[in-house]
């Protein structure tokens, strides 16, 4: 991530020019680590968030709400008390470091006019909020840091503010791209890329790097191997950076990688990555902060929000699987059932030959075409009589073992794929709500203990829609529940109904709407279908497909479990619907 010192400068200037004059309304605590100021604006209100995250600190304008704590924390309280009321004077950099202060004019308890000035730092595990007086004595602050935390560097009400240490970088806006030139060739780094880092302010490795690409076509190069025009390259460059820097001329760019998740985030057009990457510009860096920030916070809710129901389902497909596994191991013994009962035969057609105690008997097998002896073993503390009942019973035992253990292996099975079914739709889910209505789903079939207490249920989301080229509806259920409403409820018999064969995934269907479905709507529904299962990543996927009135759901079935005939299979590669 590339919220260098750099970018804070452009960024600070984007906020300066939009928020100067603003007045603060309201101050919000939504988190631990994340402050918002509302403001009211010439341009109407906007939210300033500031957060001081370890692993995604920020300041800038969010278009996105946050659910507020009941009670608000003590450092939401005081900044309410101090804050609110006061005007924005000026939002400034301290050279490129990653700080920005906001500067208040403010009115205290009994009128007087007052300056306030608001530090956020922007530094990884150690950024903070901090609320510093006119005299530039700290105030209070998100993080306190005592002895016992830092040595170097406190920070607690009543003391004076004081910078971070600096690291002796030298800054590109106040610095001839010349003398850090020289810097960065007699410096230690192996690297050009490392060098850079090393020598110059704010800025961060992707920047580094791009530097270096630009200079010499290469990152990595060696600063012991520069040319002369590599060198020279590397002067232009850090003029460029300098102008960029000093002039507000950078480009809000966005990175995502293959998969189309944020990547990275700069104010350069990068081009060390080649086409190997998606680059989006935004107009403003602002925007480009809040999007690449809500996106990377979404999928890291939804993989926290995920984990538990992974955890859980993967849990208990292996306790069924394990289950599954005992009770054919126990089948597989009652296949020699027959032998019992013809054991019991044997000694109830010879009891009067065979001696009471006797540990075993020989008796001629009447079964066998060539009336062979066999030898069965006794309890000598029963009967002959008692022999052969018990054999009866344990063959009586092992045939409705045998009923039993199929029933029970029936269901572990459809149990089995149910659960992988859901694990499917776990993995595939792309928002909150779809995640709470399968939690809600498997609360309701027992598999997860419901809260105490009246629990509010979660908004049911409409079926995914979509068009094939040649103007056929094609709706797909998101989780088990809808795909059954999707089959059962909102589908006409002649619809036709897709599946991946034999294989975890959302029920598919096309709307006929009196008309023959064609076969390019057949072959795309299948895409989309095969998109929307466990196989999105495989290539040539089965897809079954028959008409609506040909699927049915067996009586007691779990959701999404259902039963078709007359299909026909397809082989597709997915497609994304979305794209």
């Amino acid at each position: 991530m590339a919220l260098d010192g750099i970018f804070l400068g452009l960024l600070s200037k984007e906020i300066e020019s939009l928020s100067k004059g603003a007045k603060v309304n309201q101050v919000q605590q939504p988190s631990r680590d994340e402050i918002i100021l509302q403001l009211h604006t010439l341009e109407g209100n906007r939210k300033l968030l500031i957060c001081a995250r370890a692993d995604s600190p920020r300041v800038g304008f969010t278009s996105y709400g946050a659910e507020n704590p009941k009670e608000p924390p003590m450092f939401c309280m005081f900044l309410r008390k101090h804050l609110c009321g006061a005007r924005i004077k000026a939002v400034r950099q301290h050279e490129s470091e990653r700080i920005i202060f906001i500067d208040f004019d403010a009115i205290n308890s009994v009128g007087d006019k007052r300056e306030l000035t608001f530090a956020v730092e922007i530094m990884g595990k150690h950024s903070n909020c901090i609320l510093i007086d006119s005299e530039g004595i700290i105030m209070d602050a998100l993080k306190r840091v005592d002895m016992t935390l830092s040595s170097k560097r406190m920070v607690l009400p009543g003391l004076r503010y004081e910078l971070p240490p600096s690291q002796g970088k030298l800054s590109v806006i106040n610095t001839a791209a010349e003398k850090i030139a020289e810097r960065i060739f007699s410096g230690e780094a192996k690297t050009l890329d490392k060098a850079i880092l090393n020598t110059v302010m704010g800025v961060s490795p992707v920047v580094s790097r791009e530097i270096a690409f630009r200079a010499c076509g290469t990152e990595d190069i060696s600063v012991t191997l520069l040319s002369d025009k590599h060198r020279e390259s590397l002067k232009a460059e850090l003029e460029n950076l300098r102008e960029i820097a000093g002039h507000n001329k950078g480009t809000p760019t966005l990175i995502k990688n293959q998969e189309g998740k944020p990547f990275d985030l700069t104010f350069l057009d990068v081009r060390q990555y080649g086409d190997s990457l998606e680059k989006v510009r935004f107009n403003s860096y602002c925007e480009l902060l809040d999007e690449y920030y809500h996106s990377r916070d979404t999928i890291e809710r939804m993989r926290a929000y995920s984990s538990d129901l992974t955890r859980l389902t993967t849990n208990s497909i292996a306790r069924i699987t394990r289950k599954i596994n005992a009770q054919t191991a126990e089948l597989e013994e009652t296949k020699n059932r027959e032998e019992l009962r013809i054991k019991g035969d044997l000694l109830q057609a010879n009891l009067y030959r065979i001696e009471r105690g006797a540990s075993f008997a020989e008796v001629e097998n009447f079964y066998d075409e060539n009336n062979s002896l066999l030898r069965i073993a006794l309890n000598p503390a029963k009967t002959p009589a008692q022999n052969a009942q018990k054999f009866y019973k344990d063959y009586a035992r092992a045939k409705t073992a045998d009923k039993i253990l199929r029933v029970q292996i029936e269901k572990g099975r459809e149990e089995l794929l149910y659960l992988e079914s859901v694990l499917d739709e776990i993995e595939r889910a792309a928002t909150s709500k779809d995640m709470q209505l399968i939690r809600r789903e498997l609360t309701d079939l027992g598999y997860i203990k419901a809260a105490k207490g009246k629990q509010k249920e979660p908004s049911e989301l409409p079926v995914k829609e979509y068009k094939t080229s040649d103007g056929f509806t094609v709706f797909i259920g998101r989780n088990n529940r809808q795909n059954d409403k999707l089959t059962l409820k909102l589908s006409a018999k002649d619809d036709v109904w897709l599946h991946t064969k034999e294989i975890p995934g959302s029920h598919t269907v096309i709307k006929a709407e009196g008309k023959r479905v064609s076969d390019r709507a057949i072959l795309e529904a299948a895409q989309f279908c095969a998109y929307n299962s466990k196989a999105r990543e495989s290539a040539q996927v089965p897809v079954d497909f028959t008409l609506i009135k040909y699927v049915m759901k067996p009586v007691g079935s779990p959701p999404g479990r259902v039963i078709y005939t007359h299909q026909k299979t397809v082989y597709v590669t997915p497609v994304n619907p979305e794209k």
